[in-house]
């Protein structure tokens, strides 16, 4: 394949996949919101009533796919998808709602914004990587937005549940870290035998069954003494989270896992940061403040950098066959 036509088509893929981190983040950002409106639901109860709707969800839409798909997916892949649905979806949720409903949104946010940190500097070492010191402008400008999201959760006085709040972000951000690179590898294991559609709907139902064994624990250690209001606002919350964030919102990620490199994935998760932020003020119903608009400047610059470190240069036009592969 000629060099000098290859560049038209990487950049269509990169903006691609960019459109689907966008529509990622929005919905995923969605997350931040739910344990606030249901704020008398414990996280493991939120965790369980998500998963279930997802599961359930997910079930239906496989069940006429499936024997066309069974064939496909054999221990191992189940295996992996139980990994992924619970670093990635049940331990995950259970941390983040914990943090967000004792450390509130902004801390939370500044936490999970170190993810494209994370997993860029993991994905660097993957075979044909961008240079990490190429992404080191990216980097900065990342670390320097979450520092800026957080500042003033961070800048006030330390409590316990704060500090507990703290600790639960951290494990979700290493929660979630794990299963961006594991997520990614796996796409890029199975080809085209699975599409991202079909590994969704997968992980829907394996996060499913998470959910239905630990909805009894859910119920044994959380209260249950909510009228039918608070049940029903459960129920639409729960629902709604399972079919914008789990459904459509991983369904965006794992076309996007497929166009872009883990250095570039890493960085999309930024989004993510960047609408739990907005949502936040407007559930606060105010404008951001001096640093959140600093942040805000910083996370669209940190993409615009790892894009710019990812583009290829065109070359000359080959004068030989030697270009072509």
């Amino acid at each position: 394949m000629n060099t000098a036509a290859a560049s038209p088509v990487q950049d269509g893929r990169q903006l691609a996949g960019l459109a689907c981190g966008l529509g990622a983040g929005a919905l995923w950002g969605l997350v931040f919101l739910a344990p606030e409106l249901v704020r008398e639901f414990s996280p493991l109860q939120l965790s369980a009533g998500r998963y279930l709707c997802y599961g359930l969800i997910a079930a239906l839409l496989l069940a006429p796919r499936w024997q066309a798909l069974a064939p496909r997916i054999g221990v191992a892949e189940w295996r992996r998808l139980a990994w992924l649905a619970l670093v990635g979806n049940t331990l995950y949720y259970v941390l983040l709602s914990t943090a967000v409903q004792t450390g509130g949104i902004a801390m939370t946010s500044l936490v999970i914004g170190f993810l494209p940190v994370a997993v860029t500097i993991i994905g660097s070492r993957d075979q044909g990587a961008v240079p990490l010191a190429r992404l080191l402008p990216s980097l900065l400008l990342c670390a320097a937005g979450a520092v800026c999201i957080g500042w003033q959760a961070l800048a006030g006085p330390a409590t316990t549940q704060g500090l507990l709040g703290l600790i639960c972000a951290i494990g979700a951000l290493a929660s979630w870290t794990t299963y961006a690179v594991g997520n990614a590898r796996s796409l890029a294991r199975l080809g085209p035998q699975v599409s991202a559609h079909d590994w969704n709907l997968l992980t829907g139902v394996s996060t499913g069954l998470q959910g239905l064994l630990l909805m009894p624990l859910a119920l044994a250690f959380g209260s249950t003494e909510h009228g039918a209001d608070a049940w029903l606002r459960f129920g639409a919350v729960s629902a709604g989270v399972a079919v914008l964030a789990s459904m459509f919102g991983n369904l965006l990620w794992n076309r996007m896992s497929r166009l872009l490199p883990l250095t570039l994935v890493g960085q999309m998760i930024l989004f993510e940061t960047l609408f739990a932020l907005l949502y936040g003020l407007a559930w606060e119903r105010r404008l951001p403040g001096g640093l959140e608009v600093a942040a805000l400047t910083c996370v669209v610059g940190s993409v615009l950098a790892c894009l710019h470190a990812h583009r290829r240069p065109n070359a000359p036009r080959a004068t030989s066959t030697s270009a072509d592969r």
